[in-house]
């Protein structure tokens, strides 16, 4: 039985996100994102004033290695902004293999990685430039921007993972939100329509 062993991949990766020898990238638009935000009159105002097109996050990503083992390189650029009292936010999601794990490490801006499980444990990770947080299998996550400038990490997870990005909306959103604090900082409170998370 011949093994075909895939070639290594030379990576360029810019603190603005822009990974040169990605094999796939794709965008989220303000348009994307209805139901993500829970102060929907502040996301539909916005909308109105930014258009559908506005560019929320891109994602740029290295897959061609494939195969046991194997793993998924990218980056993530979240664009600043805030929705009512809601700082920017990715989608977020669960692994479809809810065991695999995930690395995040900030290359530029400022923001917090939000995490949780699905018994209800809850952690807000604050992530800056030269800072990575472990997400360990079986937690939810998304990517928080709580800058002015774009959010921009590199991440790293099984190529055999998957994602699970209906997870939260079925749920009403994360049980936490990370909000503004009112004194130029951030903070979370509870999300009272969160009801809880139920696989499929």
């Amino acid at each position: 039985m011949t093994t075909t062993v895939p070639d290594p991949g030379l990576l360029a990766l810019g603190l603005d996100g822009v990974m040169q020898g990605a094999t796939s990238s794709y965008e989220k638009r303000l348009g994307d994102m209805a139901g993500v935000y829970r102060d929907d009159a502040a996301y539909r105002r916005a909308l109105a004033e930014k258009g559908a097109g506005f560019l929320v996050y891109r994602v740029e990503e290295h897959r061609n290695v494939g195969g046991p083992g194997a793993l998924i390189i990218g980056t993530s650029t979240l664009q600043p902004g805030r929705y009512g009292d809601e700082f920017a936010v990715t989608r977020g999601h669960l692994h479809a293999q809810a065991d695999r794990a995930e690395l995040y490490y900030c290359l530029s801006g400022t923001g917090v990685m939000l995490l949780e499980t699905l018994d209800g444990r809850s952690e807000a990770l604050p992530m800056r430039p030269g800072g990575a947080v472990h997400v360990p299998g079986h937690w939810v996550h998304r990517s928080v921007n709580v800058g002015d400038e774009p959010f921009v990490t590199l991440f790293c997870y099984g190529a055999d993972a998957g994602q699970d990005y209906e997870l939260i909306a079925r749920a009403g959103g994360m049980s936490s939100l990370v909000v503004d604090d009112g004194a130029g900082g951030w903070s979370t409170r509870p999300n009272a329509e969160h009801t809880g998370y139920a696989r499929t």
